[in-house]
Formats: C-alpha cells, structure tokens, sequence
C-alpha cells in the first residue's frame, strides 16, 4: 500500500500544475495496481448537499493546458467510456451505507472557482459535482493499466446552486477537515476489501495493443 498526496506534501502544488502523470507514474512503478482517489468537490446539483461521500460514475473534463496522457507518439487510442473501475468503486460504496454511488464530476481548470453562469450551466448539462484534480488523473490511472475510482466529499454547494458570495477556500478546507477521520476509517475499510485486479478491464484493455509508452 502506499500513499501519495497529490498536491505535495506540504499541498505546495495548486491544481493546474500538479505533475498528474509523474504522481501515477510513481504510484505504477511502486507496483500500485488499484488507486482511491479522495478528492473535495463542490455540489451543482439538490441531488447532493455538504457532507455527502459520492463515488461517481462519469467524468467531463473542462480542464485545458494540463499533460493528459502518456502517448507522445503513435496511434494508442484508450477506451474510457466509463471513466471509473467498477469494483473498486463498488469497494468504496460497501464500506460506509451513507456513500452514494453515481454521479457526473466535471473537472474544472482552477485555481479559481467557477462564475455562476458556468455553474449553472455545468448543472445544465448534467453535472452533479465539481472537482479540479479528477482529470487527467482518471485516464492517465487507466493507460498505467490501473484500477482508478473516486471518492468525492462535498464540501460546498457551488456558485450556481445557491444564493450568496459563491465559494470560499476557507469553508472548503474546514469542511474536508472536520471529515478526515470519517475519510481515513472509511478508505480503511474499502482497502480491506478491494477485490483481486487481475482480469480487470482497466487492465486487460490494452492486450494485445503495442503501446508506445512504458507501463512500469
């Protein structure tokens, strides 16, 4: 098992410049083959309120500018219909009955929050929840052939959801504190129960492919 903060260890890297691909080329060449992703996420949607533990089940990325994928050359083409392992995921709804599953996260830019009319039209268009790390961290976990799934706390209802100042960094920080106890028993028990990864799909994708990338 190992355990890598995504942001650094002393959160020193703010979203849009988090080296994604070097964090899942560690974590591949530590001989990591399931990843659990906890990640603060603000909700777009009455379907979820603060407090709420999602794993959701589909992604849209609005990010732009970020190292997306290990493939520099060549024709390796990932599928990623549905962005998140299954049975990982199903591992992280089993350990606590108040864990909702499904769910689309869409994956913003940052650093800065979103403008009520993004939001809103993010919610339009289908989005439950809001994140700025889940991409490309979600397809470049399935091109490293690993298991990848999220475990979204909502720590803030977003611009476009409710009246008042929108979003503030203090409140989003205090809320994921006041849930790291819960967050640790909970990833506690899901890694007790993670299912054996051989003959998953996030793996087995590319047999038979000649990928132009080192998969460590």
């Amino acid at each position: 098992m190992a355990f890598l903060p995504r942001h650094g260890a002393h959160h020193d890297f703010p979203p849009h410049l988090i080296n994604y691909r070097a964090n899942l080329w560690a974590q591949r060449s530590l001989g990591v083959r399931q990843v659990l992703a906890p990640c603060a996420v603000g909700g777009l949607s009455t379907d979820v309120a603060p407090g709420d533990l999602v794993v959701p089940d589909q992604l849209v990325d609005r990010t732009s500018g970020r190292a997306s994928s290990y493939v520099e050359r060549g024709a390796v083409h990932l599928p990623f219909a549905d962005p998140y392992c299954p049975r990982v995921s199903g591992a992280l709804v089993a350990a606590d009955p108040g864990v909702r599953r499904g769910g689309t996260m869409v994956v913003i830019e940052g650093p800065r929050f979103s403008t009520r009319a993004e939001s809103r039209w993010y919610a339009a268009q289908g989005g439950t929840l809001i994140n700025m790390t889940g991409a490309p961290e979600a397809a470049l976990a399935r091109e490293q052939r690993m298991c990848y799934a999220a475990l979204a706390l909502v720590t803030d209802m977003d611009a476009g959801a409710e009246d008042g100042e929108g979003v503030g960094q203090e409140e989003v920080f205090a809320l994921f504190r006041s849930n790291l106890d819960r967050l640790t028993g909970l990833l506690t028990a899901a890694i007790a129960a993670l299912p054996d990864p051989d003959g998953c799909a996030c793996s087995t994708w590319a047999d038979g492919l000649e990928l132009t990338y080192e998969v460590p």
